[in-house]
C-alpha cells in the first residue's frame, strides 16, 4: 500500500523520481534483448518481456513495501544465462527459462520460511562482494567483446586467448581499411568516452543518452538500418517466449549448479542493492535493517517468476533506483511510476530493435565499473579473504562464467579456512554449498 504521509514526500515529487528512475535504467531494455539474442532468443520479443518484467517487478516492489525501488531484468544474470548456461553448457534457452523460474520459486520459499537470513550469513562479506566485483570484470569484458576491442588472437591457436582489436589486423599488424567493423569499432570507443564523460558530469541517464547519440551516429554511418515498419507499434514475437519453459531439460541436465547459482546472486544483488539504496534514502532503522525487508524480497521473487514465464532471465532490484531516491523518492509511488513507463517502453520494441551492439557496449563498460566499488570492503592484507576473493573475482571473466567464480570463491574460502587452522570460522552452511561445488566437478 503507497502512503505518502508516511513517507514525507508529495505526488509531484515522486512522479519525477519515478520519470528519474526510469530514465537511468531504460538502457536495460535495449541491452537486455541484445545479450539474450546471443543465446538464439528473438529479440523482438525479449524486448516486451523485458519490459513486462520490469514494469511487473517495479509495481509489485512499490504496492507492497512501499519503498522507491524498481526492478529489471538484472545485468550479469542476463550474462551468465546466455553465455554460460546456453552457449557454454549447451542447454537451450527454453530449458534456461525454466531454470530461472526454479529459481525464483526457491528464492520465494526461502523467502517466505526465513532460510535466507541463514544463507546470507553463510557468505561471508569479503566473498558477496567479490561475487559483485567479478560480475562488473565479466559484464565489461563482454561490452569490450561486443565493441570489437577485445578480439581472439589467433596467434594463440589452440589456447583461445584474446587481444586489444582495436582496428589493427591481429596477424599482420596494421591498421585495416576503415570498414563496417571498423566503423563498429570507432563508433563503441566514441560511445565509451562520452558516456563516461555524462557519468563523470553526473548526467542523469547517462547511460541511455549515450546509447541514444550512438545509435543515431550509427545512421550515417550505415550501421543502422531503419525498417519500413515504423518506429512504434503494438507489442509484437511475445508468443515466442510466453510459457516457453522446457522443464524436462532441467530435470535431465542436472544443473542443480546453474539454479543454485542464479538463486544466490540474485539472492545476494538484491540484499546488497536494498541495503545499498535504503541507506542512500534513510530508510534503514538504528540497527541498520530495513523494515519490510521480507516483502521486499517476496517481490523480488514473484517478479523472477514472472519475468521467466514472459520469456526473460532473473528480474531482480536496480541500484539506479538510488537515482530516483537522489531526486526525493520516498515511497512506493516512484517505483509504480517507473513501472508505468517500462509499459509504455512495450509500443517501442521497432525502435529499440535497430539499436547495433556498438552502441550498447559503452553501456556495459560502465556498468562493469559501477560494480567496482565493493572491492573496497575486501581486504586484501588479509589472505584468508584475499585468495578466496581473488579466485572469484577473476575466475569469471577468465572462464567467461559467472558459476566458475562463485564456486571457486566458496571452496576456496573453506579450503583456506581449513588448511590455516581456522576452519571453525567457516559456518556449516558454507561447507555444505563447497561440498555440493566440488561434487559438481567430479559428477560432471
Amino acid at each position: 500500500m503507497i502512503k505518502l504521509d508516511l513517507s514525507g514526500t508529495t505526488p509531484s515529487r515522486e512522479v519525477r523520481a519515478g520519470l528519474t528512475t526510469f530514465a537511468t535504467m531504460a538502457y536495460i531494455v535495449a541491452v537486455n534483448p541484445l545479450i539474450l539474442a546471443d543465446a538464439g532468443m528473438p529479440r523482438e520479443a525479449v524486448v516486451a518481456a523485458t519490459c513486462l518484467a520490469a514494469a511487473c517487478g517495479s509495481i509489485l516492489m512499490g504496492l507492497l513495501t512501499n519503498y522507491p525501488f524498481a526492478m529489471a531484468p538484472g545485468m550479469g544474470l542476463n550474462a551468465f544465462f546466455a553465455y554460460t548456461v546456453v552457449l557454454g553448457m549447451g542447454l537451450s534457452w527454453q530449458g534456461a527459462l525454466a531454470a530461472v523460474f526454479v529459481s525464483g520459486v526457491i528464492f520465494l520459499l526461502l523467502t517466505l520460511t526465513g532460510l535466507r537470513e541463514a544463507l546470507l550469513n553463510a557468505i561471508p562479506l569479503s566473498l558477496k562482494s567479490a561475487i559483485s566485483v567479478g560480475i562488473g570484470l565479466f559484464i565489461a569484458l563482454i561490452g569490450f567483446k561486443n565493441a570489437g576491442v577485445v578480439v581472439h588472437n589467433p596467434a594463440t591457436g589452440a589456447l583461445g586467448l584474446v587481444h586489444a582489436g582495436y582496428f589493427a589486423d591481429p596477424e599482420l599488424g596494421k591498421l585495416l581499411p576503415f570498414g563496417a567493423s571498423e566503423k563498429s569499432v570507432g563508433l563503441a570507443l566514441f560511445g565509451l568516452v562520452l558516456t563516461g564523460a555524462l557519468v563523470v558530469r553526473q548526467v542523469p541517464a547517462a547511460l541511455l543518452i549515450g546509447i541514444a547519440v550512438c545509435t543515431l551516429l550509427g545512421v550515417p554511418l550505415g550501421l543502422v538500418q531503419p525498417g519500413d515498419g515504423g518506429l512504434v507499434g503494438w507489442p509484437s514475437g511475445l508468443g515466442q517466449t510466453f510459457l516457453a519453459l522446457d522443464f524436462a531439460e532441467v530435470l535431465t541436465f542436472g544443473l542443480v549448479t546453474v539454479i543454485v547459482t542464479f538463486t544466490f546472486v540474485d539472492l545476494f544483488d538484491t540484499v546488497g542493492t536494498l541495503v545499498g539504496v535504503s541507506g542512500k534514502a534513510g530508510l534503514l532503522d538504528a540497527e541498520g535493517r530495513l523494515p519490510r525487508a521480507k516483502r521486499a524480497l517476496l517481490a523480488d521473487s514473484l517478479a523472477t517468476v514472472f519475468g521467466a514465464s514472459v520469456g526473460t532471465s532473473t528480474t531482480t532490484t536496480y541500484v539506479e533506483s538510488a537515482a530516483g531516491v537522489a531526486a526525493g523518492g520516498r515511497s512506493g509511488l516512484t517505483a509504480v511510476v517507473a513501472g508505468g513507463c517500462f509499459l509504455l517502453a512495450l509500443f517501442l520494441a521497432p525502435l529499440l530493435s535497430l539499436v547495433p551492439a556498438a552502441a550498447t557496449a559503452p553501456a556495459l563498460v560502465i556498468v562493469g565499473v559501477f560494480m567496482m566499488e565493493p572491492v573496497r570492503r575486501i581486504d586484501f592484507a588479509d589472505y584468508f579473504q584475499a585468495i578466496p576473493a581473488f579466485f572469484a573475482v577473476v575466475l569469471m571473466p577468465w572462464s567467461f562464467s559467472i558459476a566458475e567464480g562463485i564456486a571457486a570463491g566458496v571452496t576456496a574460502f573453506a579450503a583456506v579456512h581449513l588448511l590455516g587452522g581456522r576452519g571453525r570460522e567457516v559456518s556449516p552452511a558454507l561447507w555444505v554449498l563447497a561440498v555440493l561445488f566440488l561434487l559438481r566437478y567430479f559428477l560432471t
